[in-house]
Order: structure tokens, then sequence, then C-alpha cells
């Protein structure tokens, strides 16, 4: 089985609602983890730099990836820039 694992960042600029931010991430979190293909989708806050995130994440494959990317939970999300 193919498997495509990510890893991205996301870091806040100052003046950014790290509380709205930590909301939407975990709303995301709750949608992505049902899709067909998700095999892992985490997002994990930094001890000693709170502002910034590292999802981590884990597909059956490239389709599942770009359908995840074309999901109303994904694309709502994407929609706001948490960071700034």
């Amino acid at each position: 089985m193919e498997k495509l694992w990510i890893s991205a960042g996301i870091e806040l600029q100052n003046g950014a609602d790290l509380q709205k931010t930590k909301t939407a991430l975990c709303e995301l979190v709750k949608a992505t983890v049902n899709e067909p293909g998700c095999i892992q989708f985490e997002i994990l806050q930094h001890q000693d730099k709170p502002q910034c995130f590292t999802l981590w994440e884990c597909w059956t494959n490239d389709d599942a990836l770009k359908a995840h990317f074309e999901a109303p939970h994904t694309l709502d999300y994407l929609s706001h820039d948490y960071t700034k």
C-alpha cells in the first residue's frame, strides 16, 4: 500500500489570536480524521514556542490528499488567515 506522509508547520505572527487558531485547528482535526484515506492527522503545539504548530499527516495516497484539500472543512479553514 502506498502511503503519503506529510509534515508541515504553522507559525503565528505577533497579534494573531492563539486561542482562535487552536480552536480552528481542533475543528479541522475532528473533521479530517473521518475523511476516507486519512490514516493520521495530528496538529501538535510546540511547548517552547506556543505560537508554532506542526501538522503530522498520513494519507493512503495522493488522491486522498487531493480530496482533503477539496473538502468543505479544509476549504473553510484555508479561507481564514489565522496566522495574522
